[in-house]
């Protein structure tokens, strides 16, 4: 990508008429956009529509065919991509770490510089290795060199890795897990404006929550392509949608989007109406008097049509109007029941314990959401109440009078031969084809796209399908397992718009928290043996537990002095599953034990200067162990004090 003349303080990407084309496509058509470092952006439009080759041309990977893409001159760039880019040889805290390099390399140079003075018996060439020493130490400190650990620690613990990963091998990680780590490595660079294309990908709603604050924090400006609604809502100031090849730019966050981009498809479709009847009136004048006696007008008429036409003043392109079409399911089975009820449920696999004593119920018409970080057992329960997977303890009782519909992750249940439309009518013999095709334009598949083959389908269309096919069972108890996944915000809209007028019961998994505030009113959170059940949507929830560390403060009858200023350090910590010392410190108590290690650490760094100590090897050796020790602790302590102070 070319650069420009750097402006002040300020980083400005630049795209000037840009249009990019892929054989016959044009995915981009002559479009304008301005990012700046001071802003975050959302970028949004339905899957295809070309937002990855927007950021492919502002990373370089690609030039436009057409147009130019600049940036400030000095602004560096860090792009997150959807596929990792990570070395598989490598550990995942190698591979994390390896944006680290330099620091590393002056750290391996301390360290042989420290052997040579401990080697050394010169006097004179002692003091110039010390001197040469003091140099690295110096240059080592001064790029974060005893910070870059717990920077890790935190980015990593903070994205869901345990220090137990740290030592995996990055080719026995799963998919979604080189993910992360790919997105760990960009935040740990420290780049400018960040380029992140689906970051919440293969994040749990902790982990989502920690990005939202270390991206709130963050110092330059960023560019976010994602169907996280929520994210969208907290953390942007501009949006930016793509569609049919063009860019159109709406201030304010996602929920300001959706209000302002629905006025204006309004007036635009009005204004397409006005346009079409004016355009269809001189026509019709035109045919009628063009070979009759007022040739000449008729004439003159046409071509001050032409010449408007061709100025592009009317309208004559219909809007895309965004709001998802309705439709209802047929039946609802059960009324005024108790349709699930679960007692003093227990589950565990060997000694990884999932829940125990859960005890819950779902009365008849409820929308009933799970939540949770990953691995605290949502997916298991369910095949607890399916009965697929028998719980070590407790009972289910499920309303026997109740079909059920079931929605699981994995797309098993498509046959891959069949077009789309035939998979309706397979799963409905009675539906017409016409039937079937009214029904599948619900879900987005309009035209051609009804005759495709189903093992041609991206997983988001597939999963379009499966939903279509589950309306046409009509259940009663519609049980979900993250339906929201691989699915485009338009198409979540249409899903949320069908669960909003089912009448049944619904049960379902979710991380997607735009989707569980629209859709459900009673919320189950698990964590790790532990739970809650929460009679609101998800911001009902979030509403709770912040009051409630009200209260805890309001209860604590310590007076509190202001909390030192806590330079540099981003984003929150995770929460943690299990006990931890620092639970029963108060927050200054925490900051204490900062402050010691710190101390300690300078104190450590000091003795490093002093030529005695390189005289005896065995002294180095335990002040280098001491100073590990010391910066594994402060890491610990510091994050501990951080997440306090995020919670508060």
């Amino acid at each position: 990508m070319a650069q420009a003349f750097y402006h002040g303080d300020m980083g400005v990407i630049s795209i000037r008429n840009v249009t990019k084309q892929f054989a016959e496509q044009v995915v981009l058509n002559g479009v304008s956009l301005e990012l700046q470092t001071g802003e975050i952006a959302g970028i949004v439009g339905a899957n295809g529509v070309g937002k990855t080759t927007l950021f492919r041309l502002i990373a370089g990977e690609m030039e436009p065919d057409t147009g130019t893409v600049t940036s400030s001159r000095g602004l560096d760039i860090g792009f997150l991509k959807q596929e990792p880019d990570v070395l598989l040889e490598r550990t995942l805290h190698d591979e994390v770490g390896s944006v680290f390099a330099e620091l590393l390399a002056l750290e391996d140079r301390l360290r042989n510089a420290g052997e040579r003075m401990a080697a050394c018996s010169d006097e004179v060439e002692l003091q110039e290795l010390m001197a040469a020493y003091e140099r690295i130490n110096a240059q080592f400190i001064a790029a974060g060199g005893h910070v870059f650990e717990t920077k890790l620690n935190e980015i990593l613990g903070g994205l869901g890795f345990s220090p137990a990963d740290y030592a995996q091998s990055m080719a026995v990680l799963s998919g979604g897990q080189k993910c992360r780590a790919a997105l760990a490595k960009l935040l740990l660079a420290d780049k400018r404006f960040l380029l992140l294309d689906e970051p919440t990908n293969h994040l749990d709603i902790d982990a989502v929550r920690w990005l939202e604050k270390f991206l709130a924090g963050h110092r330059g400006g960023a560019a976010i392509i994602s169907h996280d609604r929520y994210l969208l809502d907290r953390l942007c100031n501009r949006i930016v949608e793509i569609d049919r090849a063009g860019l159109s730019a709406f201030p304010g966050n996602y929920s300001n989007y959706v209000k302002t981009r629905d006025v204006r498809l309004l007036t635009q479709q009005r204004q397409f109406e006005k346009d079409s009847a004016f355009i269809a009136k001189e026509q019709d004048f035109i045919a009628k008097n063009v070979v009759a006696k007022r040739t000449s007008v008729a004439q003159g008429r046409r071509k001050r049509l032409e010449r408007r036409l061709e100025a592009g003043e009317f309208v004559t392109e219909a809007p895309r109007l965004q709001r998802p079409p309705r439709f209802s399911f047929e039946k609802a089975e059960g009324k005024d029941v108790t349709a699930l009820r679960c007692d003093e449920l227990a589950m565990r696999f060997g000694d990884n314990v999932l829940y125990t004593d859960l005890t819950f119920q779902v009365p008849a018409g409820i929308r009933f959401g799970i939540t949770g970080p990953n691995g605290t057992g949502k997916t298991t329960l369910l095949r607890n109440i399916r009965n697929e997977v028998a719980p070590v303890a407790g009972s289910i009782t499920l309303d026997p009078k109740l079909s059920i519909g079931y929605y699981a992750q994995e797309h098993t249940d498509l046959d891959p031969s069949r077009s789309v439309v035939d998979e309706i009518r397979h799963a409905n013999p009675e539906l017409s084809e016409q039937d079937a095709r009214t029904l599948l334009g619900t879900f987005r598949f309009t035209g051609d796209d009804v005759f495709k083959p189903l093992g041609l389908l991206s997983g988001g269309e597939q999963s379009r399908v499966r939903l279509a096919k589950l309306i046409l069972e009509a259940p009663g108890l519609l049980i979900l397992d993250e339906p929201t996944n691989h699915l485009d915000i338009p198409s979540r809209e249409v899903l949320e718009t069908a669960l909003l007028d089912f009448a049944g019961t619904i049960i379902v998994v979710s991380h997607d928290r735009y989707f569980l505030d629209r859709v459900v009113d009673r919320l189950l959170v698990l964590r790790r043996e532990q739970y809650a059940v929460y009679d609101g949507n998800y911001s009902f929830y979030i509403a709770q537990v912040e009051q409630a560390r009200v209260d805890t403060r309001a209860r604590e009858a310590t007076p509190r002095r202001q909390l030192r200023s806590k330079e540099g350090t981003k984003g929150g910590g995770k929460d943690r599953s299990g006990p931890s010392p620092y639970d029963r410190m108060s927050i200054d108590e925490i900051e204490a034990l900062v402050i010691e290690r710190e101390a300690g650490l300078a104190a450590v760094n000091e003795r490093f200067g002093d030529p005695e100590v390189y005289k005896d090897a065995k002294t180095l050796a335990d002040l280098h162990r001491q100073a590990d020790e010391l910066r594994k602790e402060l890491a610990e302590v510091d994050a501990a004090w951080q997440e306090r102070v995020d919670n508060q």
